[in-house]
């Protein structure tokens, strides 16, 4: 949970990369995950049904472009990925490696840790304003997110908020499993990610994945089945 973008130095930047990439090996295998499709999804957001009181930004810089749409079933919205490192201190998230490294997370996991981002696939929503509350549309820590790049799509959760008028964060894991640029400080891109957060039942616990694909690709073929 940041505010975008800081200028490091030449030097700053390297050491950071370095850090931030020390023991990554690549992308996770798995990018598409569940039965339902990244054209699948898409073809239901191409319609948007506004519930957002405005528009958001997607970094600091950047003027207000974002709306949240809503449909039975899920809200969604099409973004950038900015890279979120906060949480449980690891080699790969901790102050050395993200320049705006936080050691907590808006939601804990079943043993009342933070969420760790380089392990787990979640999602930031910002936090509740004027613009939007994430909370009246049902959608809380737990609920399950497909996360779609071109035509890849990758469930997460939602794990994080952040700044309130910015929106499009998600977890190191979560850009990492999409072939993004995992690195806090650099990383992330500014290519289209469309969100798809389904309202209803959420992930128990928060740090199963495999409970959130299960969920995920259920709650998905409900959702494209809709009229």
């Amino acid at each position: 949970m940041r505010t975008r973008r800081l200028t490091l130095t030449a030097a700053g930047a390297a050491a950071v990369l370095a850090a931030a990439t020390a023991g990554c090996t690549g992308a996770p295998a798995g990018a598409q995950e569940g039965g339902v499709s990244a054209a699948e999804l898409l073809a239901k957001t191409r319609t948007c049904h506004r519930i957002s009181h405005g528009t958001y930004r997607t970094d600091q810089e950047k003027r207000p472009s974002v709306q949240v749409c809503g449909a039975r079933g899920a809200v969604f919205f099409t973004a950038d990925l900015d890279v979120d490192c906060d949480g449980q201190r690891t080699e790969r998230c901790n102050e050395r490696t993200d320049p705006w490294y936080q050691d907590d997370t808006a939601y804990h996991d079943s043993a009342g840790r933070p969420l760790r981002a380089d392990r787990l696939p979640y999602v930031v929503i910002p936090g509740p304003s004027g613009v939007w509350d994430h909370r009246s549309a049902g959608v809380e820590g737990g609920s399950v997110v497909a996360v779609i790049r071109g035509d890849r799509v990758h469930y997460a959760v939602v794990g994080d908020t952040g700044p309130k008028e910015i929106i499009g964060e998600a977890s190191h894991a979560t850009a990492r499993a999409l072939d993004i640029d995992p690195d806090p400080a650099r990383g992330g891109t500014d290519e289209p990610v469309t969100y798809v957060v389904f309202t209803g039942p959420r992930v128990r616990p928060i740090e199963s994945h495999d409970a959130a694909v299960d969920l995920g690709d259920r709650l998905a073929r409900e959702f494209v089945r809709t009229g």
